[in-house]
């Protein structure tokens, strides 16, 4: 079946986090997409967090999220690697960049000089604040956006103060909404015929997440704080609690659930206790709940509490590392992690968060070397063998 972006082409300036997360996205649902990175590759392919990887000018976060891509390395500072670009953008549905605004312009190949090459296309730019604004020309970085937005502001605990997410959240917004935005123009031109400028802010795009925490302030005047593991429904069951060894998490929210774990925890009496008749009590009465429950908790480990407790539905997980999910067998089921033949040998990866009847998403070409495939991106442009070579030769390509 075929995928959903197939016949897509894309030329994707992206470097870093959040520019080709969201290609990343079209990418495994069909699109082909054309890397185009500096002579050497951009720094993410050497990150220090995975030095072997690294080495090899591969490190893993950069392969995590640049899969089914075909790359050309292009010294962009030439004039001769701008006409490249600009004969590449006639067959072109998609460019997407995320450098600062205005660096597309100076090199000549920004939206107004690419859309009147090829008025169909559609131009997406991933940046900190937008291309207008008093912020446009600010730099951001995820940490900055973390703290700027807000999220930070109600992210830790009080008495240790604001801590930021542990990975980087509004890179993952910003490519998200980005691949969104994407996707919505691409639906918008079979009915115009027409391409179009989409302007991603990471920072609009955090606070289109935190609509609940911003509604809550503009509406009713209530300015959220840290408030550490507790969910944001304040409620004393749904926070996370020591365990023997350990902590697990509850999300005990409504009636039925707090029946079913004062029955696992056995103390149904609590029903009766007019500390915790309802809600309202409970939240009074938070301190005592809470030493109730850690109490018979810290007669168990968190795996056996967790496995004690669903299976009396009552929701809840213990605090899982990264080496224990990948092995669950529900995301075997599910395909979520796919394995991929490389020059490396076998890895694995993560697909599409989501999974389609027909023609969902999936990795066929494995991260790409810098300028690994020019030479066929060349022919295809119309280049021949002589002037690929004398492209190498001064150094363009």
């Amino acid at each position: 079946m075929t995928k959903p972006f197939a016949g897509v082409r894309i030329l994707d300036f992206t470097q870093v986090f959040a520019g080709p997360f969201g290609c990343y996205q079209l990418a495994l649902l069909g699109a082909d997409v054309i890397k185009i990175e500096r002579q050497g590759g951009e720094d993410m392919r050497r990150s220090p967090l995975s030095k072997e990887w690294a080495e090899r000018n591969m490190a893993t976060a950069w392969m995590a999220i640049n899969s089914n891509r075909r790359n050309i390395a292009l010294d962009l500072t030439k004039p001769k690697a701008i006409e490249i670009v600009r004969k590449l953008v006639t067959k072109a549905d998609v460019v997407m960049e995320n450098f600062r605004p205005g660096i597309m312009d100076n090199l000549g190949i920004g939206y107004e000089a690419l859309s009147s090459i090829n008025p169909r296309l559609i131009y997406c730019a991933v940046s900190g604040f937008g291309h207008n604004g008093p912020e446009r020309a600010t730099a951001a970085y995820d940490g900055k956006i973390q703290a700027m937005s807000g999220i930070m502001s109600i992210t830790g605990h009080p008495e240790s103060g604001p801590t930021r997410a542990g990975f980087a959240v509004c890179d993952a917004i910003g490519g998200m909404t980005a691949a969104f935005a994407l996707a919505s123009a691409l639906y918008q031109r079979t009915q115009t015929g027409r391409g179009q400028m989409v302007d991603v802010a990471m920072l609009d795009a955090s606070l289109s997440f935190l609509s609940s925490f911003v509604t809550d302030y503009t509406i009713g005047g209530h300015v959220q704080g840290q408030s550490g593991n507790r969910a944001q429904s304040r409620l004393p069951t749904a926070d996370v609690f020591k365990v023997k060894g350990g902590h697990i998490l509850l999300a005990v929210n409504n009636e039925k659930q707090f029946g079913a774990l004062i029955r696992a925890l056995g103390k149904p009496d609590l029903a009766k206790d007019e500390r915790f008749v309802d809600w309202s009590a409970r939240v009074a009465n938070d301190a005592a709940l809470r030493a109730i429950i850690e109490d018979v908790f810290a007669s168990d480990d968190a795996k056996t509490w967790e496995a004690r407790l669903t299976a009396a539905d009552v929701p809840c997980s213990r605090v899982w590392s990264i080496a224990e999910i990948v092995e669950h067998p529900q995301l075997a089921h599910r395909d979520v992690l796919q394995k991929v033949q490389t020059r490396f040998g076998e890895q694995t990866f993560v697909g599409s968060g989501f999974r389609l009847a027909h023609g969902g998403g999936g990795i066929e070409r494995e991260p790409a070397l810098p300028g690994e495939h020019a030479e066929e991106i060349l022919e295809e442009a119309g280049y021949g063998k002589g002037e690929i070579a004398a492209l190498r030769a001064d150094g363009v390509i």
